[in-house]
């Protein structure tokens, strides 16, 4: 058993409180985790000898291909996939604690944009809808459920609908979040002008090859030129994490407390680097306690000086993920 509480972990205020819960859980999970311990011993890793979080190595995120990273004796409440591509060999997270997920995703989206039953929450996530164990689809119905809204709900490819609700619920002063996979917002932008004052747009990335990839600048300029909002906001989460960074302008995400975001370099993935230079993402997510919370992921980006990052595109011969955010200029 773990030397801390959930409440712990989301109860994190600073950076020293962040520090002292991370090692616990790396110390819990080198231990409890059979992947995660083999990969550690292969290494030739001493627990004893890791005393900071940049002393941690990560896990590389193949791993949740192929095999069960579970932490722990419990098993597996849930079990997301990622969407992929036919062929494809998909991602799995098996979550022990699904009231973990929900504390986390429920706490992080309150922390950006206030009570969610302020809202009215619209999704347009067609593909995701299809993937029956899609961890952003279990996210955003919950969030759909939380909000109250009898208008609430998930959109497949009855835009034309969507598209008038929208306008009534926008001139009606309603607060409203529609959040929708990139390549579906563009075939609505595309097909209707809409005026969204007092709507907040929200793109999730994905094209899944179902349109031409555009940067994220091309993709945020056009969307507002179309939608009439002055920023486009984004969320950035994926099946392998319990936790979600949002970004409200420019692509720059925040991370909930719990989370952070470390930059290694591309050609020593044991090397960080400082911020404003561009590697690849590690992030720590202490909310996967029973999972893997040190995960070495395929997206490159950066860290500003404001602890703010962003995801300026992916590694070559990575494969294309079904929350694959677009590569920015």
């Amino acid at each position: 058993m773990y030397n801390f509480s959930v409440d712990d972990i989301f109860s994190i205020k600073n950076d020293n409180q962040f520090n002292e819960i991370a090692l616990k859980v790396f110390n819990y999970q080198a231990e409890n985790n059979p992947v995660y311990k083999k990969y550690l011993f292969h290494l030739g890793t001493k627990r004893s000898e890791i005393n900071t979080i940049h002393q941690i190595p990560f896990l590389p995120i193949e791993f949740f291909k192929s095999h069960e990273i579970i932490t722990g004796e419990k098993k597996s409440e849930k079990t997301f996939f990622s969407s992929g591509t036919t062929g494809m060999k998909r991602s799995n997270h098996h979550v022990s604690d699904i009231s973990i997920y929900e504390k986390s995703f429920l706490k992080g989206f309150e922390q950006n944009y206030g009570k969610t039953e302020d809202y009215c929450i619209l999704a347009l996530l067609p593909t995701y809808l299809e993937n029956e164990s899609s961890s952003l689809v279990y996210m955003v119905n919950s969030l759909i459920q939380k909000s109250n809204h009898p208008e609430s709900g998930f959109y497949l490819n009855n835009i034309d609908e969507l598209a008038f609700k929208l306008n009534v619920l926008d001139k009606s002063n309603s607060k409203v979040i529609l959040i929708g996979v990139s390549y579906a917002l563009l075939d609505l932008a595309e097909q209707f002008s809409i005026n969204l004052s007092n709507t907040i747009v929200m793109e999730t990335g994905g094209m899944k090859g179902k349109r031409k990839e555009l940067t994220k600048k091309e993709l945020h300029q056009f969307l507002k030129s179309k939608l009439g909002v002055n920023t486009i906001h984004s969320e950035y989460g994926m099946t392998e994490l319990l936790s979600q960074a949002y970004s409200s302008e420019e692509g720059k995400f925040m991370t909930p407390a719990w989370m952070k975001i470390i930059i290694r370099d591309t050609y020593d993935p044991f090397s960080l680097l400082e911020n404003g230079k561009s590697g690849g993402i590690n992030i720590i997510d202490l909310a996967n306690i029973n999972s893997c919370s040190f995960i070495e992921t395929k997206d490159i980006g950066k860290i500003n000086e404001d602890t703010s990052f962003e995801v300026l595109g992916r590694f070559d011969y990575s494969d294309i993920r079904g929350c694959n955010l677009l590569i920015a200029e």
